[in-house]
């Protein structure tokens, strides 16, 4: 049996230095920059530095030298100024424990600890694991008691490029501003029903393009790809005389789409401000109506539910990203499915509509699904083990997301898996907290099930 995990976030930086995940908006030229600031989000520490390649605040603590400032509060233990680093450093402790008892019953045990899982899964990716034997992974990455998790998304990344002409065009510039909009996580909230604002804004244009000759000078929206974009922007110039013609229809369209995403999306707003005599290089009329129609052509959102598991979404695709530079227009896209065989017709599906349109489709950070098993008796003894220890079911769910699961079920032919955990709250963040009853509680569990022949 294999137990795996990543290190903990104690231990996931070249400096050993502590992170402390906050959100805050990367440099618009995308470097990678650290910068060290006074004390504002992270009340409790005395500085940080933050990393904007990974998007994430590192607390200047030593931990080779100072190690963690524990305190418990009742039922919970964390870490004074810093993340406790139980995601996944419990996991990492439930390993060490059961290698160090030798009164524990157990079949031969393989323990697994990878690195760099929280920036794109590269320790799984890149491991060896010729030298493993086992063909049952206990993969403790989930954070509720209870809750099992038994598939996950795979999934890559697309790029699609257009090449467009443009010309000197002289007439009004209106600009267009969609923000406001919730946003979200592409593949565990793909199923909210958010608005995206690239495609928004593309509907925006199809409306105003349509009886128009409209030159398309700026399209801009969205930060990346597996995120659904929260603001969009567009320029475009119109003949003087067309002005609150077009006008118009931009604002009916943005009526149309406010009274559409009034409960999803009740911030939204869209903006027209207007800058007459405007003489600049624009995309051809052909060329932006041929760049509109591709991303209306082009799929976006959840396009398949699963079939086995209620309520998760198998297959979706979220425009992140769109930009317009002199090259012509890209769209960036996240794709994701559960299953193999839907994730590569969706990318023939996204090929062959940007052919159509003379425009270039690219897929690279391909990782696996791991798809669910039917029939599988890992999943079977921990239930039966779980009930008869708690008295109740766990709930066995599948994420629209990734898990190393997948990557090592790709490498492992057979390889039958569970990820679950105990119930940590607020992970990478100075506020992680963990249940220790519940840590205790799924201590004893793993225990009876590596026991289970």
């Amino acid at each position: 049996m294999i137990l795996r995990k990543e290190l903990p976030a104690a231990h996931r930086t070249n400096s050993n230095r502590m992170q402390c995940y906050r959100s805050l908006q990367r440099a618009g030229n995308g470097e990678r920059k650290l910068s060290k600031e006074s004390r504002t989000s992270c009340e409790t520490c005395t500085y940080y530095i933050y990393d904007e390649e990974y998007e994430c605040y590192l607390c200047d603590k030593n931990m080779d030298e100072d190690g963690l400032d524990l305190e418990v509060n009742g039922d919970f233990i964390s870490a004074k100024g810093t993340t406790l680093g139980g995601d996944d450093g419990i996991a990492v402790a439930y390993a060490l424990a059961i290698l160090d008892d030798d009164s524990i019953a157990h079949p031969r045990l393989e323990f697994v600890c990878t690195v760099s899982e929280e920036v794109g899964m590269e320790g799984a990716s890149s491991i060896d694991v010729s030298m493993l034997k086992g063909k049952k992974l206990l993969n403790m990455d989930s954070e509720e008691e209870g809750i099992m998790l038994a598939s996950c998304a795979g999934g890559c990344s697309s790029r699609v490029t257009l090449k467009l002409d443009k010309n000197k065009v002289t007439g009004t510039k209106l600009s267009i501003t969609l923000s406001g909009l919730t946003g979200g996580h592409s593949g565990v909230e793909i199923d909210k029903g958010r608005g995206n604002a690239n495609v928004l804004m593309s509907r925006i244009l199809r409306d105003v393009i349509t009886d128009n000759n409209v030159y398309l000078a700026a399209f801009n929206g969205g930060r990346k790809d597996n995120a659904i974009p929260r603001e969009c922007m567009a320029e475009i110039i119109v003949a003087a005389d067309k002005t609150a013609e077009v006008k118009a229809a931009i604002e009916n369209a943005a009526k149309e789409i406010k009274e559409e995403f009034a409960t999803s999306d009740a911030d939204l707003k869209c903006v027209v401000d207007i800058s007459e005599g405007c003489s600049t290089e624009a995309v051809t009329y052909e060329d932006s109506t041929r760049a509109v129609s591709l991303i209306q052509a082009l799929p976006n959102g959840i396009m398949r539910m699963s079939q086995d598991i209620d309520n998760l979404v198998e297959t979706s695709l979220n425009l992140g990203v769109i930009s317009l530079d002199e090259s012509g227009i890209c769209l960036r896209f996240s794709l994701r499915s559960s299953v193999g065989a839907a994730l590569k017709n969706l990318k023939s599906q996204i090929k062959f509509i940007s052919e159509a349109f003379r425009a270039n489709a690219e897929f690279t950070g391909e990782y696996p699904a791991w798809e669910y098993k039917k029939d599988s008796k890992l999943r079977d003894d921990m239930v039966r083990i779980f009930e008869q220890m708690y008295g109740k079911k766990p709930t066995i769910e599948a994420i629209h997301a990734g898990v190393e699961c997948g990557i090592l079920a790709g490498k492992i032919e057979g390889l039958d898996c569970i990820s679950m955990g105990p119930d940590i709250f607020d992970i990478h963040t100075t506020e992680e907290h963990l249940s220790i009853s519940s840590t205790k509680r799924m201590y004893e569990y793993i225990l009876n099930v590596i026991a289970c022949k």
